[in-house]
């Protein structure tokens, strides 16, 4: 049997890993268009800040990895056209300029996605980055170190921008933040984080613009200046653009079904709407636990996921993709949150009616001081007022409370109820936590709140 995987990142490494471990004499090709197979974007922040020390240990594979395991790597070579009915592909060699075509038995596309590009006046102007893939790093590391450079703007306040900002900041260079939402991090947070947050960006350096969107790149000499918004100018030396991502699927326009924004359609097995051709990760949908809907989430997890089912399906086990509850993390310099499932301040964009409760209190008990490793910890509750059933949560604190949300998602993912939570066993010692855990203690302060 032969497969052909699409995409080196999380879905088609997943993807081949599933391969060799459920058809090890499978024949296997796997293509990369750029020059650099499995380059992880989300782990780029922690090369620009120097503690991951080289740029290529930022992958899950090499190809001398694959080359061991019998999987043909394809470098610099992009499939460019599928007949389904053939069961063929066209390839283009970027190095060579050849072109061939190849057949295969199951297609597995991990195509991924794009950075927007603002269509606004300036935007052909240099020192205008993105901060995607390997090559993208690489200029941004530069950049990190390059004096010349005083005065950086970031256009999107989501994680790619917030991680940008930071990066910068403590590079030691003045930040300005443009994002068109109301609050920062809003898609992520509620209203009691994203204030929080806001006052610890600017308290290191960046400048939060909201409810603005960069209007026109002024530049000087071809290089970019300044970035001008409906609301005012920002000087910038360098702008990175992260507002959003784009489904890179316009070539599959006419082969498989999409989505009138560009999303490969697939079923609960990742299938296409055509026979033995899978998509998996960003370019797809995903089946969100809280609703029983689809929903696009963007997340290396559901790609990861996505890549395995593909494969034990594309071989026969018609197993459905289990239903994700969106779960992220980030660090936003000293505070570090997450969280999972429903947000109070967005339950009605999915018609969800909603119930939140939120608690302060601390990591280690009352009696450990901050300096030994103790500090406030925020955390909210949202459920189902009338069944009561566990629908999200968020966790902030200065020390790592993240771990907590991996709870809350297997709680949406089983339908448990905040009872279920309020007295769950979970372990104490003075060094590690607090008697009463805090999804003990919001989930509590929920049912006291409820009368339940």
């Amino acid at each position: 049997m032969k497969f052909i995987v699409v995409g080196s990142s999380h879905g088609g490494y997943e993807a081949v890993r599933q391969i060799l471990m459920s058809k090890p004499d499978a024949d296997i090709q796997w293509y990369e268009k750029t020059n650099f197979i499995s380059f992880l974007s989300c782990g780029m922040q922690t090369y620009l800040e120097g503690i991951a020390k080289h740029v290529n240990s930022i992958s899950y594979a090499t190809p001398e990895w694959a080359k061991k395991h019998g999987v043909h790597v394809f470098i610099q070579q992009e499939i460019t056209k599928i007949d389904p009915k053939a069961h063929k592909v066209h390839v283009v060699d970027h190095k060579t300029g050849k072109e061939r075509d190849e057949s295969y038995d199951k297609l597995i596309l991990s195509c991924g996605a794009d950075p927007n590009k603002l269509p606004v006046p300036g935007s052909n102007l240099k020192g205008i980055y993105a901060m995607r893939g390997r090559d993208w790093a690489i200029k941004l590391k530069e950049a990190t170190v390059n004096p010349a450079i005083k005065n950086v703007a970031i256009i999107g306040g989501g994680y790619i921008g917030i991680e940008a900002a930071e990066v910068f900041a403590k590079a030691g260079m003045h930040v300005t933040l443009i994002d068109r939402n109301k609050r920062l991090l809003g898609n992520y947070l509620d209203h009691e984080y994203t204030g929080m947050l806001t006052d610890e960006m600017e308290t290191h350096n960046v400048n939060v613009q909201m409810e603005q969107s960069a209007a026109k790149f002024i530049g000087k000499n071809g290089h970019v200046t300044a970035v001008k918004s409906e609301m005012g100018t920002y000087p910038a030396d360098l702008v990175i653009e992260s507002a959003g991502i784009k489904p890179n699927t316009k070539w599959l326009k006419g082969v498989v079904d999409l989505t009138p924004r560009g999303l490969v359609k697939v079923d609960d097995y990742m299938q296409t709407s055509q026979p033995d051709i899978y998509c998996v990760g960003d370019a797809t949908t995903v089946r969100y636990a809280p609703t029983g809907k689809t929903a696009r989430i963007a997340l290396a997890t559901n790609a990861r996921r996505g890549g395995r089912f593909a494969v034990m399906n594309a071989l026969g086990a018609h197993k459905k993709v289990p239903a994700v509850s969106g779960s992220s993390a980030l660090h936003v310099f000293s505070y570090q949150f997450a969280s999972t499932g429903v947000k109070q301040d967005s339950a009605a964009h999915f018609g969800i009616n909603a119930k939140s409760t939120f608690v302060v209190d601390t990591y280690r008990p009352k009696f450990v001081p901050n300096k030994a490793g103790n500090a406030k910890v925020y955390f909210k509750l949202t459920y189902d007022p009338q069944t009561m059933r566990v629908l999200g949560g968020q966790v902030m604190s200065k020390m790592n409370e993240t771990g907590d949300i991996n709870v809350i998602s297997l709680a949406i993912q089983q339908h448990l109820t905040v009872m279920d939570l309020a007295y769950c066993d979970f372990f104490f010692q003075p060094g590690f936590d607090r008697p009463w855990n805090i999804l003990n203690v919001v989930a509590q302060k929920a049912l006291r709140e409820n009368n339940k």
